[in-house]
């Protein structure tokens, strides 16, 4: 019987965690999220879960609540989080996105309380660890910065995220939708003209690359270039550091497109009841 429990749990464990996902990428919800008793402990079981999926969604989410500084420290103390994060960036078998979207949300939690200097130090030390463990058939990630048009509610971000879920070597993404961007790191052998086509194919927005001249300054470079462009784009330097977004006043800009803090808790307390049935019978 208990076999058979765990068996019909399988939907529910992958929709739960992937509505957790969809209200940790709003800020507006982090910081409840985090404060709730029932949703940190659930996600950390979450990445213990048999289906590989599960556990990419509950690194997705975690990785937008560690979007916010105020929530780090809360999620880096809390039981069992760092050693579950290093289980499945060692573990032989998960996946290499996974993998590295473990080590990206490692990074930031383990750096979440040095100065400047400390932290780029430990995140280069955390990083050749990471790829240690990866091993070199997996290169490193990369970011891709989009400026993308029709990016402008809610709606349209849960399409944008649907295409960009389906691609492999995806890793994360971050949106800044006061600005109509989205960070995305991908995976170094994919080339970000996938990125595009898989926005494009929402038939409501269009994807241009933000890449920085040698001066400094940002410009917008469209996908359907020649060729040649195209195998340069794949190198651009990394110079986003995944602990900073461009926008620091990030959450309080997204604030209008938000939904309803009520209603995520009311979810909130949903979620927390499917955790402790789940996990905790």
């Amino acid at each position: 019987a208990k076999m058979n429990s765990t068996m019909s749990e399988e939907p529910d464990a992958l929709s739960v965690v992937n509505q957790l996902r969809d209200l940790a990428a709003d800020p507006l919800n982090r910081r409840a999220i985090v404060q709730d008793q029932g949703c940190l402990p659930g996600l950390i079981l979450f990445l213990d879960h048999p289906n590989p999926p599960v556990v990419h969604s509950a690194l997705l989410a975690l990785r937008y609540l560690a979007e916010c500084r105020a929530n780090r420290e809360k999620m880096k103390s809390e039981l069992g989080m760092m050693l579950s994060l290093q289980n499945v960036i060692q573990k032989t078998t998960t996946p290499g996105e996974t993998k590295l979207l473990a080590s990206e949300v490692y990074d930031i939690l383990q750096s979440s309380n040095m100065s400047d200097m400390d932290n780029m130090n430990e995140m280069n030390y955390r990083r050749r660890k990471a790829q240690f463990f990866l091993g070199s058939t997996n290169k490193r990630a990369k970011t891709v910065v989009l400026h993308i048009d029709g990016l402008d509610d809610s709606s349209r971000r849960n399409l944008c995220e649907e295409a960009l879920l389906k691609i492999k070597g995806v890793i994360s993404f971050t949106f800044q939708m006061a600005v109509q961007r989205c960070v995305v790191r991908i995976r170094s052998d994919l080339k970000a003209e996938a990125l595009a086509t898989a926005i494009a194919s929402t038939k409501v927005m269009k994807a241009q690359q933000v890449v920085k001249s040698e001066s400094g300054e940002e410009m917008l470079v469209p996908f359907q270039d020649t060729q040649v462009e195209v195998e340069q784009n794949t190198d651009l330097p990394e110079y986003l550091p995944e602990d900073e977004s461009p926008s620091k006043e990030q959450d309080k800009a997204v604030s209008r497109v938000g939904s309803h803090p009520e209603g995520a808790a009311s979810w909130l307390s949903t979620a927390a009841n499917f955790l402790s049935r789940s996990f905790y019978w």
